[in-house]
């Protein structure tokens, strides 16, 4: 069997854009008319970029080759142009090839990918969601002035109360303002007592029957993060997520040591390279890898067993499309240190439409699927119906500095 074609498409979500303004697919073919799909998250450049850069790496590492040959592919794609080194988007380009690989093996072992790593040791898996605006963006990173869950208690405390009775048991936003790019950053007490007043209003709101994931994406320093921690420790979230930027190891080492609150990070992180700097610096208790750009189904299993002989759970990162959602669910389904799974609300709307056969989504939980390969099947119908013409990146951040 050898991969004789690739083929990519860059398909627009539709408003509200749950989940990101695009999605980034690519389709293999082998000699013998096996498929498999795969998707890059990247959001450093235009994707139609991307999407060239996927099928010169495929070009170079794969067409011709063995799709069962993942690691060798790896180390092709790791070390090329002598590089040797972690890197976002040849990583998210080197993930989407090798999801689609996995995608192929199944397919012509007759097998879900999950049988193929170790087998299934969770029937359902644990599911969390954003609360997001009940009208208009749905993006977390929105940072207009207008009221809605991310500025408001009475708001979020409703969006909360409506996902517990949707069935979820872990509710996640980010209250804290906006991502800059100017780097971490002092909270302003304003800043802290929003917060703070969010997160107990979400505790007061759902009690016991949801736990509290608080985000900030990168944005404080070490002491900065200290002090917000702190602030809304009491109403005891599950974590506090990237509380500085995701290159200050050493910074997030020291927040995880002066708070309860377990600190997750690990979503801009690629390859077990860059995951064993957290572990080794004890810096997170929760790992979030994105199978869009980590380095695959392979790598991912490599950095949760990492983690699983240090006691660090792994809760999978979905902030793009249901490609990755599908591998995101292949991969927790075996390990034994799984957490929480990110779930876009309830896998419904474009999600449901891209795919021929939309994931299932049981009372919280998700259902690892049993069919063969990644066990969805892309509608290439619908994606050429929804191209993507925008100049915006994926998610983007204030550009111009911000008055304190």
């Amino acid at each position: 069997m050898k991969i004789s074609d690739v083929t990519t498409f860059v398909v627009a979500n539709p408003p509200p854009q749950t989940g990101g303004r695009y999605f980034l697919f690519v389709k293999l073919t082998t000699d013998g008319g096996v498929i498999g799909y795969g998707e890059a998250y990247d959001a450093a450049f235009d994707p139609h970029l991307t999407a060239k850069l996927i099928e010169d790496v495929a070009a170079r590492y794969l067409v011709g080759r063995d799709p069962h040959d993942i690691e060798t592919f790896f180390r092709l794609c790791y070390s090329s142009g002598f590089s040797q080194r972690p890197d976002m988007t040849m990583m998210a380009c080197t993930s989407a090839l090798e999801m689609a690989c996995w995608d192929i093996i199944g397919k012509e072992a007759g097998k879900p990918v999950h049988k193929l790593i170790g087998g299934r040791v969770h029937e359902g898996l644990r599911s969390y969601t954003y609360l997001y605006p009940a009208t208009g963006s749905a993006d977390p990173l929105a940072t207009d002035s207008k009221t809605n869950v991310y500025n408001d208690p009475d708001l979020a405390a409703e969006a909360a109360i409506e996902a517990v009775r949707q069935g979820f048991t872990a509710v996640k936003f980010d209250p804290a303002g906006p991502y800059r790019v100017q780097g971490g950053h002092q909270p302003l007490l304003t800043d802290i007592d929003l917060s703070a007043r969010m997160v107990h209003a979400v505790r007061e709101a759902v009690g016991t029957k949801a736990d509290i994931l608080f985000g900030t994406h990168g944005q404080f320093t070490a002491a900065g993060a200290i002090r917000m921690a702190r602030a809304i420790e009491a109403a005891d979230p599950l974590w506090f997520e990237e509380p500085v930027p995701p290159d200050q190891v050493g910074a997030m080492a020291e927040v995880a040591r002066a708070t309860s609150i377990p600190v997750a990070a690990g979503e801009r992180l690629v390859s077990k390279v860059e995951f064993a700097r957290l572990i080794e610096a004890r810096a997170a208790a929760i790992l979030q890898p994105n199978l869009g750009r980590s380095g695959g189904l392979l790598e991912t299993k490599k950095i949760a067993g990492m983690a699983e002989a240090f006691g660090i759970q792994i809760a999978p990162h979905c902030y793009c499309g249901p490609l990755v959602a599908a591998a995101n669910i292949q991969l927790a389904a075996t390990l034994p240190n799984f957490l929480v799974l990110e779930s876009i609300k309830t896998w419904d709307g474009f999600y449901a439409e891209v795919l021929k056969e939309k994931i299932r989504w049981e009372d919280g939980y998700v259902i690892p699927s049993d069919e063969p390969g990644l066990g969805v099947e892309l509608d290439e119908a619908v994606c050429a119906a929804n191209p993507w013409s925008g100049d915006k990146l994926h998610l983007e951040m204030t550009r111009e500095p911000i008055r304190f």
